[in-house]
């Protein structure tokens, strides 16, 4: 995860990533390849996508499902 400092601007940092991938997930929940997809352009690549997925879980943003691998937005955040 990069985190702004004096070699990485806010822009190039993970939080940064956090409201493009939460933003497909206002309209419901989603399966991680189709959320990656369409974040897929935006994002650097699917590093970048899993360090702003752990970040999203870690701050309760999100919840991933096992039996059918969805993403669902969890509620308001602080993001």
């Amino acid at each position: 995860m990069r985190l702004p400092n004096k070699l990485f601007s806010f822009e190039e940092s993970t939080l940064a990533n956090l409201p493009v991938v939460l933003g497909p997930l206002e309209s419901g929940p989603m399966a991680v390849l189709d959320l990656f997809r369409s974040v897929e352009a935006t994002l650097g690549g699917p590093d970048e996508f899993l360090d702003t997925m752990m970040c999203l879980y870690a701050l309760g943003a999100v919840e991933i499902t096992d039996e059918r691998q969805v993403i669902a937005h969890v509620g308001p955040t602080m993001v």
